[in-house]
């Protein structure tokens, strides 16, 4: 008899990740399975995801709320569906009532091809809806340079002989000090704005 894990995910450390949990619960009953990260679904790295692939294993059961929440793109979602797949790891996706039903013992391969089918399908339009994203900002952006908007980074307000100091210091010909008292900075602003400046560059 296989364990029941649980995976959520959002994109942000700003988001809830209570709908997804409450979603999961009822179907993993021991809390300690129920893995979540606040990661992008590009990150490679979550911890909790890389946590939950070293302790599942062939015969479990990987309950996620959308199959978005497995990767951002296509591409990684797929991967990652296949190397459970590969590894004898059911998947079941809520959003999805065809992954979550049971079948007889031999009839398998006819919900991994109905599955098969609709996490393509899906897959492909959570992708095309980002794509649709990438192309109103593009848009919001062209149209905003148009009319002479400033976009990026905000403009640093910096004195006027900043640029010059800046190279003088950085070459060793004036110190730390020598720099704020020309422009009359104090000392963490002034690495405040050397930061600033430095990433902008």
């Amino acid at each position: 008899m296989g364990i029941n894990f649980g995976y959520i995910r959002v994109s942000t450390k700003e988001q809830n990740l209570d709908r997804q949990y409450e979603a999961i619960k009822g179907y993993v009953s021991d809390e300690k399975y129920i893995y979540s990260d606040k990661a992008s679904g590009k990150d490679v790295e979550r911890e909790g995801f890389q946590n939950m692939l070293k302790a599942i294993r062939k015969g479990d059961t990987l309950y996620i709320k959308s199959v978005d929440r497995l990767g951002r793109n296509k591409e990684l979602t797929k991967g990652y569906l296949e190397h459970f797949k590969k590894e004898g790891i059911r998947v079941k996706i809520i959003d999805l009532p065809t992954t979550m039903q049971e079948v007889p013992a031999g009839q398998e391969w006819a919900i991994d091809m109905i599955n098969n089918i609709i996490i393509e399908v899906y897959t492909a339009i959570a992708e095309k809806e980002r794509e649709d994203i990438k192309q109103r900002q593009r848009e919001g952006i062209d149209v905003a340079k148009a009319k002479g908007k400033h976009l990026g980074r905000p403009v640093l307000e910096l004195p006027k002989e900043w640029t010059k100091l800046y190279k003088q210091w950085k070459a060793g010909k004036i110190t730390a000090v020598a720099f704020m008292d020309a422009i009359e900075m104090k000392k963490a602003t002034f690495y405040k704005k050397v930061k600033e400046y430095e990433a902008a560059l």
